[in-house]
């Protein structure tokens, strides 16, 4: 499958753009791998569009889109405190929804 993965981040975040990248790599490789094998068919596409935000109370908010070989996929959370714990659990969230 040929997965198109784009990341939004807002002006608070560009200095961390490294390693939002990094966790989402790691995310794909280690947590979804498996997952996504179902979808590796020769002309399958799939995408993942990453947003997160610092809000006014300087926390996190994020979500992810994803599409795969027409599946899609969607979490959203608000209010965490540490950048990676909201990425690692929007994944989760993706993850469990493979699952059904």
């Amino acid at each position: 499958m040929e997965l198109q993965v784009k990341i939004h981040v807002d002006a608070h975040l560009e200095d961390s753009k490294e390693v939002i990248d990094r966790l989402v790599e790691a995310n794909l490789n280690n947590k979804l791998d498996s997952y996504l094998k179902k979808f590796n068919k020769e002309d399958s596409e799939g995408s993942l569009e990453l947003t997160l935000e610092k809000n006014k109370k300087g926390e996190f908010n994020g979500k992810v889109q994803a599409n795969f070989d027409g599946n899609s996929y969607r979490s959203e959370r608000e209010d965490f405190k540490k950048l990676d714990d909201l990425v690692n659990h929007l994944f989760d969230h993706i993850k469990v929804q493979l699952t059904d």
